[in-house]
């Protein structure tokens, strides 16, 4: 089986995927660790691409979270399921707020030693908050019709609208499709 969750940014892709991976004993391959290296620096897409296509084999089972439309045309056409967490503005925008302000004051390192600071939650371009609000709205908008698109026919996809109990939901769904 392979499985790509999407979501807008603070929806808890990562973290459905790690529980999924621990249940169903699938590898997770955390998109944005291939993407930053250290000092938030974002690799070139080509490197990204090629990590990508190395990690994510076709015919081997796999869970990724992430909504890096330049890989798109590998994750999405490789994969099975698509888990779409389709969450609320307000409820996604403060679970966002929550785990970033913690993240902060708890100086958690993410991959490759970064991590969150308050100049750049608050005061950059590169302000994950800012990114949010910049593509929670597009997105909504954009998934469904990519989902009718011929080359994402195959993808059985689940929607998640509900956050409460989404492993629960998720695994009664795959067990549906199996």
């Amino acid at each position: 089986m392979r499985i790509a969750i999407i979501g807008s940014t603070g929806s808890g892709k990562s973290t459905l995927a790690k529980q999924l991976s621990a249940c169903l004993k699938i590898p997770h391959i955390e998109l944005d660790y291939y993407h930053f290296e250290e000092n938030w620096r974002e690799v070139p897409d080509e490197v990204f691409r090629e990590r990508i296509n190395l990690l994510a084999i076709p015919d081997d089972a796999w869970i990724t979270d992430g909504n890096y439309s330049v890989l798109r045309d590998i994750v999405w056409q490789r994969a099975d399921v698509l888990i779409w967490l389709n969450y609320p503005f307000l409820f996604t925008f403060a679970r966002l707020l929550n785990r970033t302000m913690q993240r902060i004051f708890t100086r958690q390192p993410l991959w490759h030693g970064n991590r969150e600071s308050f100049y750049g939650t608050f005061a950059t371009k590169d302000s994950i908050l800012y990114w949010f609000l910049k593509t929670y709205h597009r997105r909504r908008k954009e998934y469904p019709a990519l989902f009718m698109q011929p080359a994402y026919k195959h993808l059985k996809v689940i929607q998640i609208t509900k956050p409460q109990n989404a492993l629960l939901q998720v695994l009664l769904q795959l067990q549906e499709i199996n």
